[in-house]
Order: C-alpha cells, then sequence, then structure tokens
C-alpha cells in the first residue's frame, strides 16, 4: 500500500520510446534505492508517444526524503537532467494522496 504518488506526464520525441525505456532501466534501481519508493511507467494507449511515470511512495516521510533527495543529491540531480534529455518537452507533475473515505 502507498500513500503518496507522483504522476510525471511526459512526451517523448518520435523514435525517443527505446531511450527512455534504456535509461529507466538504469534508473529507477537508483530511484527506488532508499526504500519505501516504486516506480512504473505506463502508456497512453491512443497515443505512443506518450507516457505516465508513477512514483508511488509508502509514505508521506518516503515522499519527503525523496523530495530532499531532488534538491540536494548530486547524483539525483544528474539523473534528472538525463532524464529531461529524453523528453519531449517539460512534463507535467501532479502530486497525489491516499484518500481516507
Amino acid at each position: 500500500m502507498h500513500e503518496f504518488e507522483l504522476h510525471l506526464r511526459l512526451r517523448v520525441p518520435q523514435g525517443g520510446e527505446p531511450s527512455l525505456c534504456a535509461f529507466l532501466k538504469d534508473a529507477i534501481p537508483f530511484y527506488e534505492k532508499p526504500g519505501g519508493i516504486r516506480v512504473r511507467l505506463v502508456r497512453r494507449h491512443d497515443d505512443p508517444l506518450a507516457f505516465i511515470e508513477i512514483v508511488e511512495y509508502a509514505t508521506r516521510a518516503d515522499y519527503e526524503a525523496d523530495q530532499h533527495r531532488v534538491e540536494r543529491d548530486p547524483e539525483m540531480k544528474r539523473y534528472l537532467e538525463r532524464w529531461h534529455s529524453l523528453l519531449d518537452g517539460p512534463p507535467t507533475v501532479e502530486v497525489w494522496a491516499m484518500c481516507d473515505c
């Protein structure tokens, strides 16, 4: 079960999917390394260039620790720069929290 999710809506340029997938095979283990984080990629069924990276956080503390890492860790910054270079424009970032209903 997870408490928080990031939805990173992105597009790749024509022919960019193999590069994104190759990058994520290396990057996802790094992203998930601290624990409490799971990353997955889904594709829009009617647009082969549109994806959502879903980053699931087990707890709010895991989310906050990861945000701290994004802001301060030089290795994370290098991964993010490489990730951005593979995209066709900036991603849309949405933060979702589980509902207690």
